[in-house]
């Protein structure tokens, strides 16, 4: 093979991104961006639904590795496990937008997930558990009891009526010279039940008084 046909040859090979596409990928993942190579589970797909869905929704690209080269979808056979993951594995049932961006002789399929209005929404595991995610940075992670409760609280009908106890008031203060708390502390501090404290903190979240973090040691709350 000479040079110019070899040259010719590699010209062929290179995948031709289109310029909106080009551009997503180039945001790299985060909060409201997903890759994924392929599809193989409802089940996990379901849980990066939900948790755009919990979220200010997102999209997934299908067909785009983690280092943002193109892989390609398979089939219309993802494009149909989306659909079944969405509509079987996803309460409640979440409605998905698609796109396809040809490169090519590869295709990448965009999904879009907008924000839920019916939160929580819970993803249907292997064994018909029902989880809720939510999506922190570019991780889809497992909701805790408190982000389950600040859901609910925040979608319900009823306007949400605090009282403010001594708990409520010795929480506020140890969190002006300390910064931060976890829910364990926090039980242990004023010595009240993790019910009860999980109870007071959603409802403080819900109120934006505090708010939540998930850090590498887990989750804390600090003033808002």
């Amino acid at each position: 093979m000479n040079h110019f046909t070899k040259k010719k040859s590699e010209q062929s090979k290179k995948v031709i991104i289109p310029r909106g596409l080009e551009t997503l990928i180039a945001e790299g993942e985060g909060e409201m961006l997903d890759y994924k190579k392929e599809i193989t589970s409802v089940h996990k797909i379901a849980k990066t639904i939900t948790s755009f869905s919990n979220h200010k929704g997102g999209k997934i690209l299908v067909g785009v590795n983690d280092n943002k080269t193109i892989s390609g979808i398979r089939s219309e056979e993802e494009k149909f496990m989306l659909q079944q993951a969405a509509e079987n594995y996803c309460q409640p049932v979440v409605e998905l937008k698609y796109k396809e961006w040809h490169c090519g002789k590869k295709s990448v399929l965009e999904v879009m997930v907008e924000e839920g209005a019916k939160k929580p929404y819970y993803a249907i595991d292997e064994n018909g558990k029902r989880w809720v995610y939510i999506r922190i940075q570019d991780q889809t992670v497992l909701a805790s009891k408190v982000w389950v409760d600040v859901l609910k609280k925040n979608n319900s009908e009823n306007p949400l009526l605090i009282r403010y106890t001594s708990k409520e008031k010795e929480l506020l203060q140890y969190l002006t010279t300390h910064q931060q708390i976890t829910l364990k502390q926090y039980c242990s501090l004023l010595n009240i039940s993790r019910w009860r404290a999980i109870r007071i903190l959603s409802n403080l979240i819900s109120v934006g008084v505090i708010r939540v973090t998930v850090g590498n040691n887990g989750e804390y709350y600090t003033l808002a």
